[in-house]
């Protein structure tokens, strides 16, 4: 990779003579160049070919993107913008507001600002915001041959050439056919003897993030998008796919983890905004842990008796709170992929009842041989009652971890059912409900087992 710092001074000094060296530069320079030189993207985009900058725009950040039409000149803004991809143009105008996309929307080609209003026309976060009209289509009439000429007059101005797509005369979509198929027929043979009506196909109206359950069951390069008649509209591609799927894979991590999403690049963001991300979900996640603080002072007099039992509470809090974690970010990617719905609560409860007793047996037999083989090798001694102890432990540490997994499984299903966003049961949050709750389940087994000689 070229020395960026190199770039930087190149575009700074005006060495108009050694521009050519910047086509040179791979997409992958060009994106590395504008997440650490943001400011100066602008004039790296003014200086390399049009085609080439437009395919890398589409992965440029979108915060990103902005800065750089804004820093280009009017013309060179314009040039950028009419040599996206439709849908690439309608995913960077989308983001913006109203009055810049008016202004922007001045400088397109006529037919491109009336392609470009008609994608903006659909709902944010639909299919139809994700889909480019650039594709081909034929008719169950046309011969093999006249479909090959079409690609050869129309191949240049799309990238979707892996199918083609047969309408009807009155657009509706009845078949899609594989361009493989073509290339080895007669060239006399009619599409019609191609076709066997078997398709699959978007509505416009669909979520995005429907679409990537759907790409990945079927292994597809594109599908077709229709409205409500049938009538084909337009083409969503893997690549903007596999964005979207990277994008929504990136928030649900990030919430998982118990912040709001990132909208930069970790190294761009400002040390405000990432503190700004953060700190909603840690004040709310400190005062669910001040619970915590009330349940211990609730059964101080237990604690005062035996204060053994302090030892173990570190212990018996994080297995249940680590068993929930694993728990809600296991439901959590079902659910995302489409596996479980709803309706699998059931099924989903009763694998988790029986997990949860699994682990939290493994785990009450550990803690056991554990006080076992510290009072018999005097590494601690736990006093006369140390067999009820680690009864108390064995059995404390089945309930909490068996709290734990039913927790944080269900707890993801509760919320998507009520319309939440099911990460928004994240690991941090579920662990800070099982250690209020797992302190209640420690000192009652406590109270039990030990009444009478502790207690």
């Amino acid at each position: 990779m070229p020395n960026l710092k190199d770039i930087k001074n190149l575009l700074q000094n005006n060495r108009i003579t050694d521009f050519v060296k910047l086509n040179k530069l791979s997409s992958r320079d060009i994106i590395e160049f504008t997440n650490r030189y943001t400011n100066w993207a602008g004039k790296l985009f003014q200086h390399i070919d049009i085609k080439h900058a437009a395919r890398v725009f589409k992965f440029i950040r979108r915060n990103k993107q902005e800065i750089i039409i804004k820093s280009l000149p009017d013309e060179k803004a314009a040039e950028l913008l009419n040599a996206l991809q439709p849908d690439d143009r309608t995913a960077f105008l989308g983001m913006l507001p109203g009055s810049a996309v008016k202004e922007l929307l001045k400088v397109l080609a006529p037919e491109t600002r009336a392609e470009t209003l008609k994608l903006l026309g659909y709902p944010e976060g639909s299919v139809g915001r994700l889909m480019t009209p650039d594709y081909i289509s034929i008719k169950a009439t046309n011969t093999v041959r006249e479909v090959l000429d079409m690609i050869r007059l129309r191949g240049q101005v799309t990238d979707m050439l892996n199918f083609l797509f047969v309408v009807d005369d009155t657009g509706v979509l009845i078949d899609d056919i594989n361009l493989k198929e073509f290339l080895i027929v007669d060239p006399s043979l009619p599409v019609e003897k191609l076709m066997d009506r078997q398709f699959l196909a978007l509505s416009v109206n669909d979520a995005q993030t429907e679409t990537i359950a759907i790409f990945k069951d079927n292994s597809r390069f594109a599908l077709p998008v229709v409205n409500e008649t049938g009538v084909l509209l337009g083409v969503v591609t893997a690549d903007d796919v596999l964005r979207l799927a990277e994008k929504e894979n990136t928030r649900e991590f990030q919430r998982i983890g118990g912040s709001e999403a990132l909208d930069e690049a970790y190294t761009s963001i400002s040390f405000g905004h990432l503190v700004k991300k953060r700190a909603g979900w840690l004040v709310i996640l400190f005062l669910g842990e001040m619970l915590t603080a009330t349940a211990m002072g609730f059964f101080e007099g237990e604690i005062s008796k035996a204060v053994v039992l302090a030892l173990f509470i570190p212990l018996i809090i994080s297995s249940g709170g680590n068993s929930g974690s694993q728990a809600s970010s296991i439901i959590i990617r079902a659910m995302a992929l489409g596996e479980i719905k709803f309706r699998d609560w059931f099924y989903v409860m009763r694998k988790e009842i029986f997990s949860g007793i699994v682990l939290g047996s493994v785990l009450g037999a550990v803690g056991f041989l554990r006080i076992i083989l510290w009072q018999r090798f005097k590494f601690y001694n736990y006093g006369e009652h140390w067999l009820k102890i680690g009864l108390t432990v064995a059995f404390s540490l089945l309930g909490v971890v068996l709290w734990g997994t039913l927790s944080g499984s269900m707890l993801p299903i509760l919320l998507k059912k009520l319309g939440a966003d099911p990460a928004a049961s994240s690991a941090p949050f579920v662990a800070t409900l099982v250690d209020v709750t797992g302190l209640i389940i420690y000192f009652s087994v406590a109270v039990l087992i030990l009444r009478g000689s502790l207690l």
